[in-house]
């Protein structure tokens, strides 16, 4: 129910704001704001993104928990579709999406509602001798005859 809300109040809002700022400052000012809108997101996300993807690394480096900057680089996606997206709501969630205080509460507030588990890189101990080697195995039947790769 959502999403078919989100998918038919969206354009209707974008609809209605394009109809009363294309009045009042003209067609080709709007036109021109959306555009310099879409490069202007271009440009945050690639930056933004960048120093974000340079975070989830360092978290795998350090074997520390890598959730926040991932949620980051999911919402600094999302808010670069919305950026290419030509619209002023859509523009304004964007950019509010491209503000890391912005994130920061988002994340809080999704984390607060998800459980989440750790991992460690302690090696888990073990209770088997160090000189056995664990295997499968099955019988084969013997041959009467040669297999034909061979000569006998």
């Amino acid at each position: 129910m959502w999403l078919f809300l989100a998918f038919v109040a969206v354009p209707v809002i974008e609809i209605a704001l394009f109809i009363q700022i294309g009045g009042m400052i003209g067609t080709l000012s709007t036109i021109a704001i959306v555009v310099l809108t879409a490069f202007l997101g271009a440009f945050l996300v690639r930056q933004q993104g960048a120093r974000t993807l340079g975070q989830i690394r360092s978290s795998f480096a350090d074997m520390t928990d890598p959730t926040e900057p991932l949620v980051h680089g999911a919402m600094i996606l999302f808010a670069g579709a919305l950026l290419l997206t030509p619209g002023f709501f859509t523009d304004a969630v964007g950019f509010s999406l491209m503000v890391p205080a912005v994130r920061i509460q988002l994340f809080h507030l999704i984390r607060s509602s998800i459980s989440t588990q750790h991992f460690t890189d302690q090696p888990q101990p073990q209770n088997h001798r160090s000189d056995v080697i664990d295997g499968d195995y099955h019988e084969v039947p013997p041959r009467n005859q040669p297999s034909g790769w061979t000569k006998h």
